[in-house]
């Protein structure tokens, strides 16, 4: 069947909040159009800021509410809200009417996959993280399929479990490009370092490194090459760190090209967020993770815990998270290089590069496109 000949074939992506939830549903977007799939995407406001590039026909921005947090009064406006949403989602896919609904978790997915339900348009959940979400589980006895991003899912009923199906978490064009590059090699003995913490930047990272950097050796400082996000309020501090003890650095709030710098480095230190542990895998870079320590669900000490079987990643919680700590570390990396290539490897293994294909894949069989 040429997919292409025929309007018949509209697949809608929910997707909303932060980047973590929209960069692999757009990576989900381009597999769907290279096989003449049609796409298009409901979000919501704050999300939109990310899609300006988001490969659909038509965004649909859908009102939407979280209602975990705040005093009753709060919860109560969330909660209508999420009705708005609800509705103008019912209406959307009246009109537009979908093959099938993919939703990647987050409250601002919860109006258009209780609309597919009252539909009965089929309804795909896509669960980043080794924990379910809370979103996800209240939706989750409305979904044909639950696809899930790593090789186990806590947090999900018994009852429920047939509907799985590992697929991995998609990711960008950008980083299976940057998957491309080899390890690189630690010419003239230097080791590059790259330092992130997620969309928003962590101020941990920024507290943490610099200090740990002062406590090495001036001969060991002068072998790093050092790439950091830095939130705009932290900035100055870590420049004028870095700046004093004469090490080489790059500092910037955000950078654009995210997957290239960590091709490029030798050791990665961020965050364990779903995005930050599926890149590292298929790109193959070994890492030190810090678990966000106020998650709900502690879904990224369960994220990390599946690079750190491996080998590639060595986790430690917030609280062990210290100068000291990391600069031995360092010293320890700048000392036995062979070991972090044996760790790259390692994350290699952990990949699912073809997550997108495969995810893809049953979203058209329960389409029955």
């Amino acid at each position: 069947m040429n997919r292409a000949a025929t309007k018949d074939n509209l697949v809608l992506v929910a997707a909303g909040g932060t980047g973590g939830h929209l960069f692999p549903a757009q990576a989900l977007a381009h597999a769907f159009l290279a096989r003449g799939v049609r796409v298009q995407l409901a979000t919501d406001e704050r999300a939109l800021r990310y899609g300006g590039d988001f490969p659909a026909e038509e965004i649909h921005e859908i009102a939407s509410a979280t209602p975990t947090s705040g005093g009753l009064a709060a919860k109560i406006a969330a909660a209508l809200t999420l009705g708005k949403g609800v509705v103008e989602a019912y209406r959307l896919l009246g009109a537009i009417k979908p093959r099938v609904v993919v939703s990647f978790g987050g409250y601002p997915t919860v109006p258009p996959a209780l609309a597919a339900s009252l539909r009965a348009v089929p309804l795909i959940l896509h669960e980043q993280n080794a924990v379910m979400g809370r979103a996800n589980r209240f939706l989750a006895k409305r979904a044909e399929r639950i696809a899930c991003g790593f090789p186990t899912l806590d947090g999900l009923p018994d009852a429920l479990r047939e509907r799985v199906v590992h697929v991995g978490n998609p990711v960008r064009p950008a980083v299976l490009e940057a998957a491309r590059l080899s390890y690189p090699g630690f010419d003239a003995g230097r080791l590059r370092l790259l330092v992130t913490g997620g969309s928003q930047g962590a101020r941990i990272m920024s507290d943490v490194v610099p200090a740990a950097i002062e406590r090495l050796a001036p001969e060991q400082r002068a072998r790093l090459v050092i790439v950091q996000q830095a939130r705009g309020e932290d900035f100055s501090r870590v420049a004028e760190a870095y700046q004093r003890l004469n090490v080489n650095f790059e500092a910037a709030a955000f950078f654009a090209d995210l997957p290239l710098r960590m091709a490029q480095s030798h050791l990665v230190i961020g965050r364990s967020g779903a995005s930050t542990v599926s890149e590292l895998g298929v790109i193959g870079r070994p890492s030190i993770l810090v678990p966000f320590p106020h998650a709900l669900d502690a879904d990224q000490a369960a994220n990390a815990r599946h690079l750190e079987k491996t080998g590639a990643a060595e986790v430690m919680r917030q609280t062990g998270f210290t100068p000291e700590w990391l600069a031995e570390r360092l010293a320890r990396a700048l000392d036995d290089p062979g070991d972090l290539t044996r760790r790259a490897q390692a994350a290699k293994s952990a990949g699912v590069p073809d997550a997108a294909e495969r995810l893809a894949d049953l979203a058209l069989k329960t389409a029955g496109l």
